[in-house]
């Protein structure tokens, strides 16, 4: 396997093929149709819980290839799930395509969910001759809006022997450590005012958030070191001449773990009741999802990913300053609470363009991404038929 043959190659041999051989071939052959689904997603980004067109072609693409799927799964209406056999051992892949605010895929969710994809056209053939069931979630709103959480909420995912998922990246990263976090909408209302001619009558609640955020930054001094606090203000007034009457932004608080995260978001939200004391201003603190937990890596499952993806040609000896983007939270953590998860990073070799920026969005379409694309699908399909014990699958 480690002089496999690129995309749209030839078969390795005549005669019967191997499980491996049955998976990169599958993969091979799906490949053209994986680009360019990722390229759809890609050119038309969509945000969470508005993500109609991406979960839309997901399902297409799926029922032409014989899976059976529930279009707004468990009443979300961009959620799906694909199934494929009736197996008693459940193989799930987590497709993720919603997009960043002004950023389109600078996360490039297009990625993950043409892998995911990949991966489950590839399982298919195997369902029927060894017990399986392949489901394909499409799970909505990922960048904060917790929808893996509000599917779990409603059931989905238990009962599964393996969910996986790969995320690009600039470099290959195999575990996922993501902080647990909390996200947060902060909204201040005062009273509008002239600024010049009756500003006495007025209540700032852009003063609020000034305070708010002087405040936080004085609690830096004393948080513990691997915790995040950051957020941005979505809206400071309308007229330099009209004092602010409401204020509004959002705003992130980062753990290790989700009860290390419960006391430090109550103090960063004293900062914020700080600004309302202070200016006379109300203050509305909501919650925009529930936080996300902490990643719970399922070693075996690893481990099996991580001789594959070596042996498709991956390797995982970046400098660890090229490897941070394994911190970044994850609803995926919550589900790895309740069944046996993997998440590694994929990467597109694009090092120091990296997650969230423009230039990462770039980089995730392209040769780089077309061979992610490849070789996450490959490997999470090998990684399943060895997690569950087909012989033909495994590493010799």
């Amino acid at each position: 396997m480690s002089d496999s043959l690129p995309p749209g190659s030839a078969p390795f041999r005549a005669g019967p093929e191997t499980a491996i051989e049955r998976v990169l071939n599958s993969v091979r052959a799906e490949h053209s149709a994986l680009v360019d689904y990722s390229e759809t997603l890609h050119a038309n980004p969509e945000l969470g819980w508005e993500e109609h067109r991406a979960a839309a072609w997901t399902a297409e693409f799926l029922e032409a290839r014989g899976f059976a799927v529930e279009r707004g799964y468990l009443g979300f209406p961009t959620a799906i799930r694909a199934i494929l056999g009736s197996g008693s051992r459940r193989i799930g892949l987590m497709a993720e395509y919603d997009a960043l605010p002004g950023l389109g895929h600078a996360c490039g969710h297009n990625i993950i969910s043409a892998a995911s994809v990949g991966a489950a056209c590839a399982l298919a053939g195997f369902a029927a001759e060894y017990d399986l069931s392949i489901e394909l979630y499409g799970t909505p709103a990922e960048e904060g809006g917790g929808g893996k959480i509000e599917l779990l909420k409603r059931g989905a995912f238990v009962g599964l022997d393996l969910a996986m998922m790969v995320h690009p990246s600039p470099v290959d990263s195999a575990v996922a450590n993501p902080f647990a976090v909390a996200h947060q909408h902060v909204e201040y209302r005062g009273k509008s005012a002239h600024a010049a001619a009756y500003p006495d009558h007025g209540v700032n609640a852009n003063d609020a958030f000034l305070i708010a955020q002087m405040a936080i930054g004085l609690l830096r001094q004393q948080l513990p070191k691997e915790t995040r606090v950051h957020g941005v203000q979505t809206r400071g007034g309308e007229a330099p001449n009209a004092i602010p009457e409401t204020t509004q932004g959002r705003w992130y608080v980062r753990a290790e773990t989700l009860a290390e995260l419960a006391p430090l978001n109550e103090r960063v939200n004293k900062c914020f009741e700080a600004g309302a004391l202070a200016t006379g201003c109300a203050l509305e603190i909501t919650a925009e999802s529930e936080p996300y937990s902490e990643f719970r890596t399922d070693d075996r499952a690893l481990g099996i990913y991580t001789q594959h993806a070596v042996a498709l040609g991956r390797t995982f000896d970046a400098p660890p300053e090229q490897a941070t983007m394994n911190r970044a939270s994850t609803d995926m953590g919550n589900v790895s609470q309740i069944v046996p998860s993997i998440h590694p990073y994929i990467g597109l070799g694009c090092f120091p363009a990296a997650n969230h920026q423009p230039e990462f969005a770039a980089h995730c379409i392209g040769d780089s991404a077309n061979l992610a694309i490849h070789d996450g699908a490959a490997a999470l399909a090998l990684t399943a038929l060895d997690y569950v014990g087909f012989p033909e699958a495994r590493m010799e």
